[in-house]
């Protein structure tokens, strides 16, 4: 485990800019809201989180997130947990409480399936990643994913992968998700970019926004 509970906040995150223009979510909105980011070692759930949580900063909310990474930085599990509110107080989400899980990956977003709470969603990739023992022929990888997750929440599948190429950076599918996780939530597209802006290299920012703009404007 890796830096388990973090506040941007209070680790040095960048001021808001002045320049950003008002928002004022209502009282209800984002309060709280908990996000899970599953998937495995090197797609970026991390970084998803920590844009996550700029934003959440930037909307002049509370948050808090922690991390949990597998055995194996790349290839091994990665689950990201995100709480944002009005005052947040733990950074862990209890099973059945999760208003979104975002899944990079199929399996991973079956595995934690039991986090939703009901009525809620997964913004899930349709990439597959077959996990070691599926490799070893010890197991089969589960069949019909999208449709053993739609029985605990609405699922958004989308090809994020295929997305994140289009717009010109092959690593930016978890930007695609987060786009459709923005629209989602209903925040100003501009707290998005200003996030991006704060959190992404300047040489990948364009191509970030671009990937941002494709997973917003996806249809499902």
């Amino acid at each position: 485990m890796k830096d388990p509970v973090s506040r941007i906040q209070d680790s040095g995150a960048a001021p808001i800019p002045a320049s950003l223009p008002a928002f004022s979510p209502q009282p209800s909105a984002l309060d709280p809201t908990s996000i899970l980011i599953v998937g495995v070692g090197g797609q970026g759930t991390i970084l998803a989180a920590r844009i996550l949580s700029r934003v959440a900063l930037l909307a002049g909310k509370d948050v808090k997130f922690s991390e949990t990474h597998g055995m194996a930085q790349r290839g091994g599990a990665v689950v990201t947990q995100v709480r944002i509110g009005d005052r947040i107080f733990a950074p862990t989400i209890d099973p059945g409480t999760a208003d979104f899980i975002l899944a990079f990956e199929q399996l991973e977003a079956l595995r934690w399936s039991h986090m939703l709470k009901p009525d809620a969603a997964v913004i899930m990739s349709t990439q597959i990643i077959s996990p070691m023992p599926v490799i070893l022929g010890t197991a089969k990888y589960p069949q019909g994913v999208e449709k053993s997750v739609s029985r605990r929440g609405k699922v958004f599948a989308m090809d994020a992968d295929r997305l994140a190429c289009e717009a010109g950076n092959a690593r930016a599918a978890n930007v695609v998700l987060l786009g459709r996780l923005g629209r989602e939530l209903g925040l100003p597209r501009e707290i998005w970019e200003q996030a991006l802006a704060d959190t992404v290299k300047p040489k990948f920012l364009e191509s970030n926004r671009r990937a941002l703009a494709a997973g917003w404007e996806h249809q499902i």
